[in-house]
């Protein structure tokens, strides 16, 4: 691997975080030792690899870098770290496609998708996604790099990005904030990297999905820079308040709930021994047919048909009839973890429900931690810190915060989904692809449907949509069959929605 380092700007600050409190919306030193710590605002590490991606060797260049993010008088007042690999013996950069790759938190590092998912080094897990002894990371055979260059972003104060002096929260920790900064960041970036021509993509997982709903419009209508695709891997509410429930309520949880039991094996003998794909439309159809119709009764509902559908949803479920009538037929999702391996002594994960957890008793209403995000913690925080220090020649003392680092997150103003719907509708070439795990209980794959349904309630961009769902959970590309097969989901969707010299951008 070659190494070369260009700094484009001596511009040093002092590495801060905000304070806890927030009360001066300042940021100060973390302690003595932090504050001696410092960031590069404008520099970058060049090297150079080969990845072995579907049977082809791939040559490819990577920017380790910081660029920075500049207020209205041309102040810098933050520097974001990101790691770009473009693919090497390209020889019409205008051709290629460009994707842009945020995590979500909000305060998540890229790390989670870009040494888990589409980068072109993965990190070491068993292939089940648990973590194994020694740490580090591998060639990721199934990366999209042969289709698509990538660039992985850290918002401020995730991974190696800082704001800068006394910069002010305000300018970034909220949803609108979010969008507006990083899309003048992604424009920049752009445009210093010659790629105005190039086709344009961005993916987020979980919160990522809000802030590239958002920066799908912003782009468009701020900076004129129209998208070919935007990828929702496992995807929030996106702000949209829909005619039924809202996104991720209770009663649309049944499907996640009915997945999970079936992996536990906590179902009747009649459900239990039948395909996953088989099973879930059923629960799907009654979750949607039956038994949101009966909750809109409320307190009203036919005693006889209560009963009925508290012994549906328990058989569905694999909780008992008692715990579905004593919730009022929807259980919260916090009860179902702590609840469904109760007599086992375990809890069951909320990111990814195959894990189980451990806690102090098997009394109370909720699990005492998240058993999936407490094990994904082993793997990718050594091997993220090895990777950019040892193999990419990133040289800094600053902290990799993998997560949360930016609390105090303004969410008011959550337009996100409406946003990603007036950009469809303004770019004949958008297209947009839901990926969900049918183990994720944070942001269920069910919620994410119903979501996509929701997002145009016209039905005139549904062409435009489309949904995919995985046997694992949050981070579906954890699981390695899961991992090829989600990763070609993403290499078609950008091949597909990529369309052909001279084609104009127009309806149909």
């Amino acid at each position: 691997m070659g190494l070369t380092l260009i700094a484009l700007l001596g511009l040093s600050v002092p590495a801060r975080t905000l304070d806890a409190q927030g009360s001066e919306q300042r940021y100060r030193a973390v302690d003595a030792a932090e504050a001696a710590r410092v960031l590069v605002a404008d520099s970058v590490v060049i090297t150079e690899d080969t990845a072995i991606i579907r049977g082809e060797a791939v040559p490819y260049r990577v920017q380790t870098g910081t660029q920075p993010v500049w207020d209205g008088n041309g102040n810098v007042i933050a520097s974001v770290f990101y790691v770009a690999y473009v693919r090497a013996d390209v020889e019409d950069p205008s051709r290629r496609p460009l994707t842009f790759s945020f995590n979500g938190g909000p305060g998540a590092a890229s790390v989670w998708m870009h040494i888990g998912y589409t980068g072109p080094r993965r990190v070491i897990v068993d292939d089940e996604g648990f973590p194994v002894q020694p740490y580090g990371v591998v060639n990721n055979p199934h990366s999209v790099l042969d289709v698509t260059d990538l660039v992985f972003v850290d918002p401020v104060n995730t991974g190696f990005s800082r704001p800068v002096g006394d910069a002010s929260r305000e300018h970034f920790f909220g949803v609108n904030q979010d969008i507006a900064y990083l899309a003048e960041w992604i424009d920049t970036w752009v445009s210093r990297n010659h790629r105005w021509e190039s086709p344009k993509y961005l993916i987020g997982e979980s919160y990522g999905t809000t802030r590239v709903a958002g920066l799908s419009h912003r782009l468009q209508s701020h900076h004129r820079m129209h998208l070919n695709g935007v990828v929702l891997v496992s995807p929030t509410a996106l702000g949209l308040n829909p005619q039924g429930p809202e996104p991720r309520a209770a009663v649309l949880k049944l499907p996640y709930y009915a997945a999970t039991a079936w992996y536990h094996r906590q179902l009747d003998p009649t459900l239990q021994n039948r395909d996953l794909h088989d099973l879930l439309p059923e629960v799907e159809v009654f979750t949607l047919d039956e038994l949101l119709p009966a909750l809109a009764r409320g307190g009203f509902l036919d005693p006889e048909r209560r009963s009925e559908l508290a012994r549906q949803v328990a058989r569905y479920s694999g909780l008992s009839e008692e715990v579905v009538r004593n919730n009022n037929l929807a259980v919260s999702e916090s009860r179902f973890w702590k609840e469904l391996l109760r007599h086992e002594g375990y809890t069951v994960g909320r990111l990814d429900s195959r894990y189980k957890g451990v806690d102090r008793d098997d009394g109370g209403e909720t699990r005492e931690f998240d058993a999936a995000i407490a094990a994904w913690g082993h793997s990718f925080t050594p091997a993220i810190n090895h990777y950019l220090r040892h193999d990419l020649g990133w040289e800094t003392d600053l902290r990799y915060y993998i997560g949360g680092q930016t609390g105090g997150w303004d969410r008011s103003g959550d337009t996100t989904g409406e946003d990603l719907r007036r950009a469809l509708a303004e770019n004949p070439f958008l297209h947009v692809m839901i990926q969900g795990g049918f183990y994720d209980g944070a942001t269920d794959y069910f919620s994410a449907k119903y979501t996509m349904w929701n997002l145009d309630p016209s039905g005139k961009l549904r062409n435009r949509l489309r949904f995919e769902g995985y046997r694992s959970g949050h981070m579906m590309y954890l699981r390695k069959e899961d991992l090829e097969t989600s990763n070609e989901h993403i290499r078609e969707f950008i091949q597909e929605s990529t369309p052909g010299a001279g084609t104009p951008a127009m309806w149909r």
